[in-house]
């Protein structure tokens, strides 16, 4: 594949004002070599860039057709997303797909608008998906009855399971399946390929998330052989002599108790002018060098992924927990950002520098929180003595961070991110908010200004850059964001396209001391674009800044790991033409890839986190819980109970009753005007928890 050739004809193309003859287009794009210019049709083509209608050459637009993909498939219709056109899904009915599958990209034709939403017909299929599925078997009472799968995703209904193709499954077992459209009956069967164990066990489904979402779990032999060489690696008095000696310095790291991958360590010292902050960040990159076995693997993983179980790292430990790590006494590698404040915390100055520190402290969120609060025994008191002054001016310096980001409009998003405790054999036992406190938001405030400092360094230079970036609400979104929030009695005149990070922020502190608290916060949420990576500077939204990348985490993320790289060129003398050549093409490729391997990581362990919240809950079915409304449907209600689990409520299912959905907040049944709505306290009873599916249902209380 030649991308520039691709690009070429792809530009001509979109020069012209309709279909255009493909020799015409050949000669407008400058692609004299008929081979390339072929190979460049077919790529586009394959890709759904371009469709070719005979000799004819267009734009899927100009030809009224849209490339996308099947998303869902049920009984005698499937539901496809456009790949470039912001449209809703579209409808196709079963006689109209051509065999097409969830996961299939796909050209369609016919695009028709209707009161019901969009409906299309499948032109062709441009190229196949994985045809791989995950789900449960489900066995038939009969012997001579026929075994199905029930998918977890892509799929409404149960897939036949082929003769012959069970692989020893039994009922309960969650599965892989190839997949294949049988044309003379007019049917998808699936054959399995894998067995993963009973999917009664939140453990067994994470192992069939992670292989569903393609994440390496392994590392190749050569990548864990090229790691145990740079981790045995020792330290040279040359490499020393380079570096800016941080060694006597009160610097010392804050992290969760069972971390290992220590990657940032903070130290602050209070000027008669202001404030020196001091954010040293693990050099990773001197470690995983561009081009070697460990950047190429690192680069396909993107980023670490988190579960109840485990932790899936982007390096191999003897990087991410070795070398790497922070760990307190030992001399360490960094990259130190050294940023200078005046009283009000306003940046003044920065530098970036290679340097050597040794951390004094392996500080832990809850003891510096019970120091800040006034809890610590003895024992921790000692433990921070050496960094004891450094801490205190740290924990001044972060409320005035705070107190600016309020002001500026960042916006403090209530989530609800749960905390899963396992027994020995990895069955959730417990489950509950995870907590934020002082130390946690400290860490965080100094992260963003490292964070903030760098992406305005690179900017500043004129360089290739991996900034991180979050682009301004959606029109049409903030619209249904403003009727939301009126339904619920807030002013919004406000909320409208151009709106200003400060009048979202007051939206949410407004609704923090009402019973629409989640609500709003989920909803404004909603209303923004994701937060991804791009290789041009478009600010933040969500934090109110201009300039902002990440920085500050290279052992977990390789966008952070892209910019130390850069960085350490700029810092070390070469010239901005050379850093342009050299990184150029690599920033936009690290950027796209990163946004999509962290996507892949959010998904999966999202999905993860509701089998775990399942395994927890078919431990307490038939128990009574007090809880608060946090969602209405057409068909019912999602509660959420003090532990931060959600179940749903199938209203449709209680006798003698009748609710309509008022489309914002509330139902009400109008036979006895009872209602429900966002915020309402209730008790519920578990009524079921299916731990391969990630559900969990309620039933409204007798009382």
């Amino acid at each position: 594949m030649n991308k520039e050739v691709n690009e070429q004809v792809l530009s001509a193309l979109e020069k012209q004002d309709g279909p255009i003859d493909r020799r015409d287009l050949q000669i407008a794009s400058e692609v004299l070599e008929i081979e390339e210019f072929n190979n460049a049709l077919s790529y586009l083509e394959q890709k759904g860039k371009i469709v070719i209608n005979r000799k004819k050459v267009g734009l899927p637009s100009v030809m009224g057709c849209t490339a996308a993909t099947i998303v869902r498939q049920a009984r005698g219709f499937s539901f496809a997303r456009p790949l470039d056109v912001e449209l809703d899904d579209i409808y196709i009915h079963a006689s109209s797909l051509k065999g097409a599958m969830p996961g299939d990209l796909v050209m369609l034709k016919n695009v028709t608008a209707s009161a019901k939403g969009f409906s299309a017909d499948v032109d062709k299929i441009l190229e196949k998906g994985p045809r791989i599925i995950t789900g449960t078997v489900e066995k038939p009472e009969s012997k001579f009855g026929r075994s199905y799968i029930i998918p977890d995703s892509g799929f409404s209904d149960h897939l036949r399971i082929v003769k012959g193709g069970e692989l020893k499954s039994k009922a309960g077992d969650k599965v892989k399946a190839a997949i294949y459209y049988e044309q003379k009956e007019k049917r998808v069967y699936a054959r399995i390929i894998k067995v993963y164990g009973k999917g009664s066990s939140a453990k067994v489904c994470s192992d069939a998330i992670i292989d569903s979402y393609g994440i390496p779990v392994k590392f190749p032999v050569p990548v864990k052989h090229e790691a145990a060489l740079k981790a045995a690696m020792p330290i040279t008095d040359e490499e020393l002599s380079k570096r800016l000696d941080l060694t006597e310095e009160p610097i010392f790291t804050i992290d969760g108790a069972d971390a290992k991958d220590l990657d940032d360590a903070i130290s602050v010292k209070k000027l008669e002018t202001g404030w020196e902050l001091g954010v040293h960040i693990a050099d990773v990159s001197h470690y995983v060098t561009k081009g070697s076995r460990l950047d190429e693997e690192a680069q396909l993983r993107g980023t670490s992924v988190y579960f109840a179980d485990r932790v899936i790292p982007m390096l191999p430990v003897e990087i991410s927990n070795g070398c790497c790590s922070l760990n307190a006494g030992t001399k360490k590698l960094t990259f130190s950002a050294i940023i200078t404040l005046n009283e009000k915390a306003e940046l003044i100055d920065y530098r970036f520098e290679k340097s050597v520190i040794v951390s004094k402290v392996r500080g832990v969120y809850s003891e510096v929180n019970a120091i800040f609060d006034g809890t610590a025994d003895e024992t921790i008191i000692q433990k921070y003595a050496p960094v004891a002054e450094s801490l205190g001016w740290a924990r001044e310096l972060a409320d005035i961070f705070k107190e600016k980001a309020k002001r500026r409009g960042e916006l403090e998003i209530e989530t609800t991110e749960l905390r899963f405790v396992l027994d020995e054999k990895g069955v959730c036992i417990g489950v509950a908010e995870r907590e934020r406190g002082e130390a946690e938001e400290l860490i965080e405030q100094f992260m963003i200004m490292a964070n903030s400092a760098a992406a305005l360094y690179a900017k500043s230079a004129g360089i290739p850059f991996v900034y991180r970036v979050h682009e301004s609400p959606d029109p049409e979104k903030l619209y249904a964001l403003a009727e939301l929030a009126a339904a619920c009695g807030f002013q919004t005149r406000r909320i409208r396209e151009g709106v200003r990070n400060t009048d979202l922020s007051a939206l949410i502190d407004k609704a923090k001391e009402t019973k629409y608290a989640r609500l709003i916060s989920t909803q404004v949420l909603r209303s923004m674009a994701k937060a991804r990576y791009d290789s041009r500077p478009l600010g933040h939204f969500g934090l109110s800044l201009q300039d902002y990348c990440h920085f500050t985490s290279p052992i977990r993320r390789y966008p952070d790991t892209s910019i130390h790289r850069i960085l350490t060129d700029l810092v070390s003398g070469e010239s901005i033409d050379t850093i342009k050549q050299r990184y150029g093409e690599f920033a936009v490729q690290s950027a796209k890839l990163s946004s999509d391997y962290e996507i892949r990581a959010v998904k999966a362990e999202r999905d993860a986190e509701k089998c775990y919240a399942a395994e927890y809950m078919r431990a307490h079915l038939g128990e009574r819980y007090h809880g608060v409304v946090s969602g209405v449907t057409p068909k019912g209600i999602f509660v959420m109970i003090p532990n931060g689990i959600e179940g749903f409520v199938d209203l449709l299912s209680i006798n003698g009753t009748e609710y309509t959905f008022d489309g914002m907040t509330t139902t009400t049944d109008i036979r006895s005007g009872n209602s429900f709505s966002i915020g309402d306290e209730i008790n519920i009873d578990v009524a079921a928890a299916e731990v391969a599916l990630g559900t969990v249902d309620f039933i409204i209380a007798d009382d």
